[in-house]
Parts: structure tokens; C-alpha cells; sequence
């Protein structure tokens, strides 16, 4: 059994930041994906929360997932892994003091880096379901979470959400995140090159992109000159598990597979998430 050095990888991920080029992640989920995307050359990897979720819980994104549950993934994961992973984190599963005990748990599991988001999670009483808690706050889990990273190679990057959020408050938001000493900032709901490149104007920090497949933001070279390193764009192996396993098991039961649904239908059957929707407007009053 290959011993893995976990300190080793999380240099490999800081070479990674610290190189001028665009790498993309890819979407690792169990100990086997991890050596597969190794092997088939992936640089770096990332265990998706909304991937963790479906997979220990069957359940949608909506931050359900304990820091437990979510660090034993991550555990299995870090005993095999050959290349850096990003751990999405969440929102550190609570406040300053509870993102604080999310990085003992997963510096321990060996991850390469994990991102801390600014939405407000989980969903408030009679909030709407997607709110960002306030930038000082924000920054007092980030400085949280640097003190007890014990190997300060483990990169501790800040995430927010672009698209929800006006221009400059954006920009305000990522310069706080960038002073408090973040080591990367990653970007959500970024709209095109433009929204972009008016996010980072001032920013020296490396960059992480969440693009999902966005069609106008798919030139490596330009992103990597706009400061991004690393781009996620999305789990699209992990879905495509879910495909297969439904017609695998249709196709032994003698039911004929055909089309079939897609991936994305097959998650919204199986994770029931109208009845989330339903208990969180009938027991919380959560606005859309």
C-alpha cells in the first residue's frame, strides 16, 4: 500500500496556485475516483459538499451533511489520494468557532485545501433560502480558521457568491477576505469575462472559478491571465455513477433502460427535494 504525505500534496496544490495556468479539478468522491483521476493525469481534485450530501445522505445540498460525516468521506479519500484535494467545506459547518474544529477535522483527513463560503446556512427561519452572512463575519472565520491550521501548507481559500450579490459589494467582499489573508478566493455565479474581470481588478490573491460548464467563461488562457488556477466545473463524474447505476440495475431487472431519465432527474427523484421544500415553508417559513 502506497504511503501517501499529505504535507507533500498540499505544496503541490500551493505550486499549483502559484503557477501562471488554468487547472480544472476533477470530481472525486470515494477512495477509487481518487485514484482514477490521479492516474488519468487530474492535477487536483475536490470533494463537492452537494456530492457528499447525495452520497452519505441521499439528500440535497441544503446543509444537512454533518462536519462528521463529511470529514470521514474526506478521511477515506485522504488515505489513497495521490493528487491535492479541495474539500468544499461548506460554511464550516457554523460559526468562527465551529469553522475552527472544521479544519482540525479536515487538515487531519489529509485535504490539500478547503473553501469556506459566506452563505448564510443553514436556511433561517422566515429567510430567504439564499443570504450571505456579513463580511465581518465572514473575515472572523477565515482568521478562525488560520490560527489552528496546524500545516500551514494547507490553503484556506474564501468562497463567494458572485452572481447574488451587486457589483460592488462583491468587490468589497473579496478585498476584506483578500486583507484577512485568505490564500485563494473562489467565485461563484461569475455571469462572463466582463463580470470578471471587474470582480479581480484589484485582486492578487490566486483565484478559484466555479463555472459549471458556463459556456462564456471557457478560454483557459484569458482566465489564467485574469488570476484563475483553478476551475471546477462541476460533478459531472459522479452524476454520470448515478446514470449508470440506474440503468445497470434497470437492465437486471429485465426493464428496459432506453433514454431512461437523465442524472439530474434521477436526483430530483430520488432526494425528494420538493418535500424539503415543503417542510422548510411549512416548519421554518423560508421565503424563496
Amino acid at each position: 500500500m502506497q504511503k501517501v504525505c499529505h504535507h507533500e500534496l498540499r505544496n503541490a496544490f500551493r505550486a499549483l496556485l502559484a503557477n501562471p495556468a488554468c487547472y480544472h479539478t476533477a470530481s472525486v468522491f470515494d477512495p477509487l475516483s481518487a485514484r482514477i483521476a490521479a492516474d488519468l493525469g487530474f492535477e487536483v481534485g475536490i470533494l463537492g459538499g452537494s456530492v457528499a450530501s447525495l452520497q452519505v445522505l441521499a439528500a440535497p445540498d441544503i446543509a444537512l451533511i454533518t462536519l462528521s460525516e463529511f470529514a470521514e468521506q474526506a478521511t477515506r479519500i485522504g488515505r489513497v489520494a495521490c493528487l491535492p484535494v479541495i474539500a468544499d467545506a461548506d460554511h464550516g459547518y457554523g460559526n468562527a468557532l465551529n469553522a475552527m474544529r472544521t479544519v482540525i477535522e479536515l487538515e487531519r483527513a489529509g485535504v490539500a485545501a478547503l473553501t469556506l463560503e459566506d452563505t448564510l446556512l443553514p436556511a433561517q427561519f422566515g429567510r430567504k433560502s439564499y443570504e450571505l452572512i456579513s463580511i465581518e463575519e465572514g473575515v472572523g472565520k477565515l482568521l478562525a480558521a488560520q490560527e489552528v491550521r496546524d500545516d500551514k501548507a494547507l490553503a484556506i481559500i474564501a468562497r463567494t457568491h458572485a452572481g447574488v450579490q451587486p457589483l460592488a459589494d462583491v468587490v468589497h467582499r473579496t478585498r476584506a477576505y483578500q486583507d484577512a489573508g485568505a490564500d485563494g478566493i473562489c467565485l461563484v455565479g461569475v455571469k462572463d469575462f466582463a463580470h470578471l474581470e471587474a470582480i479581480t481588478d484589484e485582486l492578487h490573491v490566486p483565484l478559484m472559478l466555479v463555472t459549471y460548464g458556463n459556456p462564456d467563461l471557457r478560454d483557459d488562457t484569458r482566465l489564467a491571465e485574469l488570476g484563475v488556477r483553478i476551475v471546477v466545473d462541476g460533478h459531472a463524474a459522479y452524476f454520470a455513477a448515478i446514470k449508470a447505476t440506474y440503468d445497470s440495475l434497470r437492465e437486471q431487472r429485465g426493464i428496459a433502460v432506453g433514454n431512461g431519465l437523465t442524472s439530474s432527474e434521477l436526483v430530483a427523484q430520488y432526494t425528494a427535494p420538493d418535500d424539503y421544500i415543503a417542510w422548510a415553508r411549512k416548519y421554518m417559513n423560508v421565503k424563496e
